[in-house]
This record gives C-alpha cells, structure tokens and sequence, in this order.
C-alpha cells in the first residue's frame, strides 16, 4: 500500500535562495523535528547522486534514512528516492515557482510506501503526514524566511 500527501507555501524570498536553501537538505532540521541529524555525500554542491543520510525520530523510534536525488532542475524542481531499506520508505520532491514581487510559491509532496509489516503501518504515517501537512509547509516557511 502507498500513498502521497502534499503541500504548497508561498515563501517571501526569491526562488534562487529558496531552492538553495531546501537543495541542502542539511538545513532539513530546521524545519522538520524528526530529523534529529543528517549529512551530505559527497562534498559540494547538491544535484543528482547527491546522498543525505540521516537519524529520524518517528513514533519514539530512532531510524536511519537514505535519500538519493535523483532530479534536479535549478529554481524547477528537485526529486528524491529513499534507499533505505525501512518498513515505510518516501519518494517525494520540491516544485518551485517563482512569484512577483521576490515570492516563490513550493509544493512540497511525499509519497510514502509500506514493506513488510509496513504495510500496515503506512496508513497511520501517511495520516498523520496528511494531517502535518499545512504545518510543514509553514515551518519551511519560516525556516526559509529566516535563514
């Protein structure tokens, strides 16, 4: 079983600086509490083959996390595919618009994928992702806005 929940914030800064910011998936702390450290392989800037490992907190349990890029479009879009090998697995992505006035309007969406005994967990993580969904957003927001 899968499913996809998603998102769309208007951010008040250009689409060069948002796509900056959220093509560094480092700054994913920032915005998301779950993510509790991450890292980039290898070295420079981020495009496609661009690994970021990291420990996430979900339910009161620590799991690692590997995401690998594998679509990458300056100020369009950026695409990801979770490599590793967790009962519930994301694929998901950035869409980028820019908007008048030095706005950008994103999409933020997941789709998320039960394996195994996952298979009964994935409509619980993805209804609680559904429900976040508009805060997440906003904390992007935010962080961006910030940063």
């Amino acid at each position: 079983m899968s499913g996809q929940f998603e998102s769309t914030v208007e951010i008040d800064r250009p689409v060069g600086e948002v796509f900056a910011y959220l093509a560094d998936g480092r700054n994913d702390p920032q915005f998301s509490p779950r993510v509790q450290e991450i890292s980039r392989t290898p070295d420079g800037p981020p495009g496609v083959g661009t690994v970021f490992r990291s420990t996430v907190k979900d339910a009161g349990m620590k799991t690692g996390r590997e995401f690998r890029i594998t679509g990458f479009e300056p100020q369009r879009m950026i695409r990801w595919t979770e490599q590793s090998k967790n009962l519930v697995t994301a694929e998901g992505g950035y869409d980028f618009e820019a908007l008048p006035g030095d706005r950008t309007r994103v999409r933020i969406f997941n789709t998320l994928e039960g394996h195994g005994l996952g298979k009964l967990l994935v409509g619980f993580a993805l209804g609680a992702a559904r429900k976040d969904a508009p805060d997440f957003g906003r904390r992007i927001k935010a962080a961006v806005e910030a940063s």
